[in-house]
């Protein structure tokens, strides 16, 4: 069996590092992880959202190296294929690779006002109209692919590579207390409550180390 090695920043900053993780959970494949320190140059900057870094999530299998979280997916899917990270159907499967397509390039307001920070929770948080833009936006996804495929993950049954790259969003809703309409909670809840992702909740929370810029009181 090829050796696998994840490559991963913070757990409980680093939004990147928790999309390709829970890829490779839900791949089911056996891996190590390799963490970058978060005083790490690129690694920080990457945290700071200063600027994309290349470092995480990195995954080498065998002799693959493959470090864009969705390539990752990619590679996932075609090495586990039973695992069912894209949807069977292909009108599905385009749809779950826009909605991932669109979370990967987009939704910079979102990111900028509400970084990634599981251990926090601000109570009245104030959220810019630019911020709430993007907000609305995934509800609007999250809404749609429910009502279409039925829940309790965006395309029906099982998660796929779709719900890997919402859920660090699921993390920033919950850090900040933004209120949901039920639907969209329901989903929340469901992300919530994977084994995987109380794993990644886990050892976020036990992280010694804080990155003070990402420690504002807003």
């Amino acid at each position: 069996m090829a050796k696998t090695t994840l490559t991963i920043s913070s757990k409980n900053y680093s939004s990147w590092s928790l999309r390709g993780w829970l890829m490779v959970k839900l791949a089911g494949i056996p891996f190590s992880e390799v963490p970058v320190a978060t005083d790490n140059v690129d690694a920080r900057a990457e945290l700071l959202l200063l600027s994309p870094s290349i470092l995480v999530p990195c995954l080498n299998h065998g002799n693959a190296k493959v470090w864009d979280t969705l390539a990752i997916g990619e590679y996932l899917n075609e090495i586990a294929p039973k695992a069912g990270l894209l949807p069977t159907n292909a009108v599905h499967r385009a749809h779950c690779r826009s909605i991932c397509g669109e979370m990967h390039s987009g939704f910079s307001a979102l990111r900028a006002s509400l970084p990634m920070n599981i251990k926090a929770h601000f109570k009245n948080f104030k959220v810019w109209s630019k911020a709430q833009l993007d907000m609305d936006r995934v509800f609007f996804i999250w809404r749609d692919c429910l009502s279409t495929y039925k829940g309790p993950y965006l395309f029906g049954k099982k998660p796929t590579l779709a719900d890997a790259m919402f859920a660090p969003v699921v993390m920033r809703f919950k850090t900040y207390g933004i209120a949901l309409d039920p639907v969209c909670q329901r989903y929340c809840d469901q992300i919530l409550s994977m084994p995987e992702i109380k794993e990644w909740m886990a050892a976020a929370i036990a992280e010694p180390d804080d990155i003070e810029e990402l420690e504002v009181e807003f």
